[in-house]
């Protein structure tokens, strides 16, 4: 670890480590844990799916660029494997599945026969209409993380766990961090700290971005003997009132709820499983048993629920990477790319309106 850092990273989760190792490449670059390890929180409780049409016109843009990564193509090793995504409209939601089929490549329409031909505990007689995205894949997640780790690692940066913020203070030549175990200092800090994000923000008298955590559960359900999931794509409501995604020779099925809490380490409500485990028993044919186990992460949005990743206009050398919502992973590796440029070139390649796009100064501006 080198004594005086270029780049200090708040955060170990996907979005801290990613960056960070691709900074490693040019810069010094220390990473700041408040855990004891690294992706405690949201990054080790992801669904983990990549869906190259999930998400707004930016987010779509972000899947894109991250592709050829988690893919492989860039260097031959793949964080991806087949899944498919299928999800299903009743009649009172086929104007919800008309609106995300705008702007979508790679999605076929099907029958209500055809959806119950991939995933056969489906009722056909609550579907309306249904769409599949058969290049939806699972991301592993902890391959993923961990060959980021290693990258920085191997170009010389650290990653100290047990190292809370407490206070951030500017300098004339850049920042001073004090943590709950040393004092840090560098030129350009990176605030990757989760939905704890606008908190470390307001340490270092930088205004925040409106950040709000909402939570999200799921639970891990056996199912009947003899029903076999393993192949079946990733399931669920066009409305986003449940999904469900094979694990193994259960399902892990999620309420998708965005219940909105204070950063926290979550947990999950049992009345907001409830529901959600009723939205889903009303399209499916398989009894609703006790889960073995359930859990929640928090997926964190600001207003237009794009990323922010940008220098802050109010802090030099502040630099914004937050607000991934349920997006983290899978454009992870754009964004780190995106974060390497702007902090060691002052610019990027990608679109001049995709970085507007990104930028924290489109929130101050709508807010004033």
């Amino acid at each position: 670890m080198s004594a005086h850092p270029d780049i200090l990273v708040i955060g170990g989760g996907m979005a801290g480590i990613s960056a960070a190792a691709l900074l490693a490449e040019e810069a010094r670059v220390t990473v700041l844990e408040a855990e004891p390890h690294i992706g405690m929180h949201s990054t080790g409780r992801s669904a983990a799916i990549f869906i190259l049409n999930y998400g707004n016109a930016t987010l779509r843009a972000l899947n894109a660029a991250a592709y050829p990564v988690l893919s492989g193509r860039d260097s031959g090793v793949s964080f991806l494997s087949p899944r498919g995504e299928l999800l299903v409209a009743q009649a009172e939601e086929m104007d919800t599945l008309d609106a995300y089929l705008e702007g979508t490549t790679g999605i076929e329409r099907l029958t209500p026969d055809e959806a119950q031909a991939l995933v056969p505990v489906l009722r056909t007689e609550r579907i309306a209409g249904a769409i599949i995205e058969r290049d939806a894949q699972d991301i592993d997640v902890d391959l993923l993380l961990q060959s980021y780790a290693r990258q920085l690692r191997a170009r010389g940066g650290a990653v100290l766990t047990g190292e809370k913020v407490q206070s951030i203070t500017r300098e004339a030549e850049g920042w001073r961090v004090e943590t709950t175990q040393n004092t840090h200092s560098a030129a350009i800090v990176i605030n990757a700290a989760g939905a704890w994000a606008d908190e470390v923000a307001s340490l270092a008298g930088v205004r925040p971005i409106g950040l709000q955590p909402m939570r999200r559960s799921a639970v891990m359900m056996p199912v009947p003997d003899g029903v076999q999931v393993a192949a079946w794509p990733l399931f669920g409501s066009i409305s986003e009132t449940w999904y469900a995604k094979p694990s193994g020779a259960a399902l892990m099925i999620s309420p998708a709820d965005e219940d909105p809490l204070a950063p926290q380490d979550a947990w999950p409500d049992d009345m907001v499983l409830a529901e959600g485990l009723y939205r889903f028993e009303q399209m499916v044919d398989i009894p609703v048993v006790r889960p073995t186990h359930s859990w929640a992460g928090l997926r964190s949005f600001v207003s237009d629920r794009s990323p922010v990743a940008g220098f802050a206009p109010d802090a030099p050398g502040f630099f914004w990477l937050a607000g991934q919502g349920g997006y983290g992973i899978q454009t992870a590796p754009a964004l780190a790319a995106l974060t390497r440029d702007l902090c060691l070139q002052g610019e990027s390649g990608f679109a001049p309106g995709l970085l507007a796009a990104l930028s924290p100064e489109r929130l101050y501006q709508s807010a004033d």
